[in-house]
């Protein structure tokens, strides 16, 4: 193997939001072996330094679902895939007019926006930038407004939907048009640009260094991991993987990610 490709949120990190010092020891052993290690993300670049700092980690990283290309060294954005905004209009009318309950919100890279309505499960923003300069807070607008410029990941949420009955439903309505997956045990759908997965960026970051999918081990735990379970060479899902991100890792399911997972197959990498 030489590359590592690791999932964050519920793979890498513990169910807390922490990382351990195993963790963090693994991956300066894996950085000191030569072993690339890539984190592979449906994180937007402002939580990406985060994640620099909690593992000690710098390199490449795939975000926003495959919609960007980030140097965690340099916290420059050095490849991206944004929604046009015509794609965006037509896909937020048609899911609005069979969910009428749907709330959208938009991940610019630089930034978020949405409707009043859509309410976050989460911190939206970091309290400052990787300079330490105050974050601007979400934009709210109409669907018309939010959608005049490209975003990396357009987001609809659906509180009364159960989240994998709105993904089947809304690929359906989706089509060709966009990648459609989610993250998460509410309704909440993530959409890129049509053929932008986490195995997209993964196999750009590959091919840069010249190395094979065969080379390549992938862990996660959610349907966005899905397309980069299914890519790499070997591939493993976490014990407290969604169970269909258990069926597409090829090589088995590790311990849960609260036992340090990725350290324990990092290890193993290195012994």
């Amino acid at each position: 193997m030489k590359l590592l490709a690791t999932d964050l949120d519920g793979t890498l990190l513990r169910g807390d939001g922490t990382v351990s010092d195993r963790t963090r020891a693994a991956l300066l052993a894996a950085r000191e072996s030569g072993l690339l290690v890539v984190f592979v993300t449906g994180r937007p670049p402002r939580w990406l330094d985060e994640a620099v700092e909690q593992t000690g980690h710098v390199g490449v990283a795939v975000g926003a679902n495959g919609a960007v290309i980030y140097d965690c060294e340099r916290a420059t954005i050095t490849e991206s895939h944004p929604m046009p905004p015509e794609l965006m209009a037509g896909i937020t009318a048609d899911l609005r007019a069979a969910f009428p309950k749907v709330s959208f919100g938009f991940e610019y890279g630089d930034g978020f926006g949405a409707e009043p309505t859509y309410v976050h499960d989460w911190q939206i923003n970091p309290r400052v930038d990787r300079s330490g300069r105050p974050i601007p807070p979400p934009r709210l607008g109409t669907v018309d407004e939010l959608v005049a410029r490209p975003a990396l990941k357009l987001l609809a949420k659906d509180r009364d939907a159960a989240v994998d009955d709105f993904l089947e439903a809304a690929e359906l309505l989706v089509g060709g048009r966009a990648s459609i997956t989610h993250s998460s045990s509410v309704g909440l759908l993530e959409l890129a640009a049509y053929g932008i997965t986490k195995a997209s960026g993964l196999a750009h970051i590959a091919r840069e260094h010249g190395i094979g999918a065969h080379e390549v081990v992938a862990v996660g735990d959610m349907p966005n991991d899905i397309p980069m379970l299914q890519w790499a060479g070997t591939s493993y899902a976490v014990g407290n993987a969604h169970p269909a991100a258990q069926a597409a890792a090829g090589d088995g399911v590790l311990a849960s990610n609260d036992e340090d997972a990725v350290a324990r197959l990092i290890e193993s990498l290195l012994a």
